[in-house]
């Protein structure tokens, strides 16, 4: 347990995480924040700050009740029906306003408020500010390699080179070194003719890689141009163009790429501000005329013997093109056609620029200079910037524009890395690249290179198409019914949360990074089932409105371990369990803001010796069970916040064994006859236990539920109208039927050794069944199958597949030829499985019966649940073979590990 108090600002696990986006089906139409204009809201506040019986009283009444009752006015849903058909029109159908009513009355009290639309409003509007807003397209992993042939002399330029046949990268040195790196900066090819040439007296100044003729052009203040061809792994240097007049500061090359055998250009800059330009007719072929020395060798040419060349290259020059030093705030930036006979564009800029980039598509200028901000221009405005982007503290020396997902990259000399989205101006990632040459203590050495990994992920209200495609397998983690809404949700281990039609299985809502990277580990509905709350593997919490993917709450994470269980009682308290190993209780009643802390009121840390595993709610009895991985139950009563009763096993000879599942058979617990007899169902080891929480007696049977040993149940689920039958999902993906109509009513031994009929049993997943549950819809009961292969499921009780949810093919409840075939189902164990099965207990019979006698609960009442209360904890004991069976606690942690991805 890591508990949180090294950090001073406790929702510092919520900052650090990447924002959630939701997706809603388009076909329930705009939602309200899209088709409510501001006119629609003003009348819409006139209605509810002015009250009905008003317009019957004299002016000076009217303001006074208007004062006193503004804030407590609400409508129910006929009269706020009738105030939108006024304030919409024709435009407002009555069940559009039905889900806007619904969607503010979250809380189900069939009455809103001004207030409390003006809290809808306020976050829908600013989760669609935020989603607005796409991630940066850089990723966080760096990768940095030395560039040891340098000779601790720092690198110029480095260009990307895509032939043949992938990737590959050539960094040029200061000094003339031209290595040649693979895709993931392996240095694979390294030239020397450049730096160590008799006639190289100085620096490189810049290079350009020329794709369509596969070579790079390196120039230096030599006033020269070494063609380097990499057409070829055997990377070499082709031709040695010198004599300019000056010396070229920058270079760049174009050519159309939908016609690239057309000719091509490399534009050279020099000193003067001239603009060298050379015009490949044939880049694809040659560059330049071949010598009649038939040995390939490095062919040298003179500057002003091009016309030699005149069938390959031709040659001219645009002089001052800049008058002043681009350094200067009179010529920074200068736009003009070659032939300067259209207007020229000059961009005067204070402390001149280091850098720029021009996009044509988008039309716009970038630039970056030493007063550290990055400036945005349109195309043909030269008086002031669209933007000026801050946060730089060094120089920029280099910018670039992302044009699929309209970002800009600028590089400080600092080594800082910043993203900004062109759109919103806003600065969505800072990349610190950690060369070593730059830490503290470190000996200067620029000869380094880093490589980040880019993606394009195209703005989140683009990505509507996911809707209705079928992912590919994540873990699930948690799965639950919504018996109100008639709907399914799912969450997996990449933070996914998506709701699914039961009826036809079709997605309703999807949430991605719902708790940023983390997986989810559990979730519960609160009364209305209007509302979701989810718990992740960092200890984060959150409350959702399940009929919009509105994030309502944030919960105050106490830890940052997992969150195994939690409850949503009446009176908006919600209750939380995990690896903390302590209740933790949250007020939503008495917070109405975004953030929640929590109450620290329950009286239960220290109880728990061990990380709690399972949590189970009795609305009936009052009380809530938890659950150890060492195999420790605790009944809690929710009035005093005490513990009533403590089920514990012995022990001694190897430690007690996980409890992976809990549940609590509700219909039992509500009969006076039957609350005293077995109500609390545990799983361990793979073994499913029955106890009664009341009287003297709290042992009631236990069988071992799955198809083969050393496999543990991790879910439970019944009939809880009736409490007829038990689902069991266990790690090998099987689900079990029984009927336990009259098990864990009995004491005799006879009936506490044996299991209950098996009605049917197959293998529903591949992988471990992580949720299972029995819901009921049209008369007919079916059961809701998650698991860790990524797959969840609904079946009938027979075994039938009615489908898998995010399948192409939708399916129709009422139509059972839409359901799909039964997936390599088997109706129940052979007997050679059987007999291999463990019994029970040391001395019990035929684990395949058992006895269908009802007995009388009269038999075995031993007082009232109130005088159980009265008297000291009870600490339960039985036999040392439960605890030999199944995994340990090691092999459950392994299993959410290897499945889950936390």
């Amino acid at each position: 347990m890591d508990i949180l108090k090294k950090y001073q600002n406790p929702w510092f696990l919520y900052e650090q995480e990447i924002p959630h986006s939701r997706l809603c089906d388009s076909s329930i139409g705009l939602s309200p924040a899209e088709k409510l204009s501001p006119e629609h809201l003003q009348l819409l506040r006139d209605a509810f700050t002015r009250a009905k019986h008003e317009q019957r009283t004299n002016e000076i009444s009217r303001q006074k009740r208007r004062t006193r009752n503004q804030d407590d006015r609400k409508m129910e849903f006929e009269e706020f029906c009738e105030v939108i058909h006024l304030v919409m029109g024709p435009d407002a159908d009555d069940a559009w306003t039905k889900r806007f009513f619904n969607e503010v009355d979250i809380c189900c009290t069939g009455k809103v408020s001004w207030q409390q639309l003006c809290s809808y409003f306020l976050q829908e509007y600013s989760q669609r500010s935020r989603a607005s807003v796409p991630a940066a397209a850089v990723q966080d992993k760096q990768r940095i390699r030395h560039c040891s042939h340098n000779q601790r002399e720092p690198t110029v330029r480095i260009v990307p080179v895509f032939h043949p046949p992938s990737l590959r990268y050539v960094s040029v040195s200061k000094g003339g070194q031209v290595t040649v790196w693979n895709k993931h900066l392996n240095p694979t090819k390294t030239l020397r003719e450049v730096a160590h040439t008799k006639r190289f007296r100085g620096w490189v100044t810049d290079a350009v890689y020329m794709t369509n003729a596969r070579t790079v052009a390196i120039s230096t203040d030599s006033r020269d141009i070494h063609f380097i061809n990499v057409s070829t792994t055997n990377a070499f240097e082709d031709f040695h163009l010198y004599g300019f007049p000056c010396v070229p500061t920058a270079v760049c090359y174009w050519y159309d790429v939908q016609y690239p055998f057309e000719p091509s250009k490399l534009l050279v800059g020099d000193e003067m501000g001239v603009i060298h330009v050379l015009q490949f007719l044939s880049p694809t072929k040659h560059l330049f005329n071949s010598s009649n020395n038939k040995e390939k060798s490095l062919q040298r040419i003179y500057l002003h013997h091009l016309s030699d060349h005149g069938s390959t290259v031709s040659y001219h020059s645009v002089p001052s093109v800049h008058q002043d030093p681009i350094n200067s705030s009179v010529t920074s930036v200068v736009c003009c056609s070659m032939a300067k006979k259209q207007n020229t564009y000059i961009w005067k800029i204070k402390e001149g620029v280091k850098c720029f980039d021009y996009n044509a598509p988008l039309q716009l200028i970038v630039t970056g200079g030493s007063d550290c901000a990055v400036r945005l221009w349109a195309r043909y405005v030269t008086t002031h910037p669209v933007t000026a982007l801050l946060g730089h503290r060094a120089a920029v020396i280099d910018v670039a524009i992302y044009q699929p997902v309209e970002q800009v990259f600028s590089y400080s000399s600092d080594a800082e890395l910043r993203i900004w989205d062109i759109t919103t101006h806003e600065c969505l990632k800072i990349v610190r690249l950690h060369f070593p040459c730059i830490q503290d203590a470190q000996i200067p050495d620029m000869d380094y290179l880093a490589q980040l990994s880019l993606s394009v992920r195209p703005r989140v209200e683009e990505l509507t198409d996911q809707l209705g495609d079928d992912r590919s397998k994540v873990s699930l983690s948690c799965a639950l019914y919504n018996p109100t809404l008639q709907q399914v949700v799912t969450a997996a281990a990449d933070s996914l949360v998506c709701v699914w039609d039961l009826e036809t299985g079709m997605k309703k809502l999807h949430i991605s990074n719902a708790h940023g990277e983390v997986a989810l580990s559990c979730m519960t509905l609160d009364s209305s089932h209007r509302r979701l709350v989810t718990g992740a593997h960092n200890g984060t919490i959150k409350v959702w409105n399940l009929l919009n993917g509105l994030n309502l709450h944030k919960l105050e994470p106490l830890t940052n371990s997992m969150v195994t269980g939690l409850l949503f009682l009446r009176g908006d308290h919600i209750f939380a369990v995990g690896w903390s190993q302590c209740i933790v209780e949250y007020d939503l009643a008495s917070s109405k803001d975004l953030h929640v802390k929590a109450t620290k009121s329950w009286k239960s840390s220290g109880l728990h010796k061990a990380d709690i595993l399972a949590l189970s709610h009795c609305p009936e009895l009052d009380v809530i069970a938890t659950a150890t991985q060492k195999g420790e139950v605790i009944v809690w009563k929710l009035e005093t916040q005490m513990p009533a009763l403590t089920l514990y096993k012995d022990t001694s000879s190897i430690g007690g064994q996980p409890v992976d599942c809990l549940l609590f058979l509700q219909h039992r617990a509500g009969n006076r006859s039957l609350r005293f007899k077995g109500v609390l169902v545990s799983s361990q080891a793979g073994f499913v236990c029955f106890w009664s929480i009341t009287g003297q007696t709290h042992y009631y049977g236990q069988f071992f539920a799955p198809e083969q040993p050393g496999e543990r149940v991790l879910t439970l689920s019944s009939n809880q109208s009736e409490n007829t039958l038990l689902v069991s999902g266990d790690t090998a993906g099987w689900l079990h039927i029984w009927d336990i109509s009259h098990y864990g009513l009995s004491f005799e031994d006879q009936m506490l050794s044996e299991r209950p009929p098996l009605l049917h049993c197959w293998r529903a997943h591949k992988g471990a069944v992580m949720i299972v549950e029995v819901l009921k819809m049209a008369e007919r009961l079916y059961i809701l199958s998650a698991s860790v292969d990524g797959s969840a499921c609904l079946w009938t009780l027979d075994g039938d597949h009615v489908g898998s949810f995010g399948q192409q093919v939708l399916w129709n409840l009422t139509d059972p030829s839409s359901f799909q075939a039964k997936r390599d189902t088997e109706s129940s164990l052979t007997e050679e499985h059987r007999g291999k099965l463990p019994s029970s207990s040391p001395d019990s019979c035929d684990s395949g019966q058992t006895s269908q006698r009802a007995l009388s609960a009269e038999e075995y009442l031993c007082g009232g649940f109130e005088k159980e209360h009265q008297r000291p904890q009870t600490t339960m004991h039985f036999n040392e073979r439960y605890n030999k069976r199944g995994a340990s606690w090691e092999d459950r942690r392994f299993l959410f590990n290897d499945n889950v991805g936390c």
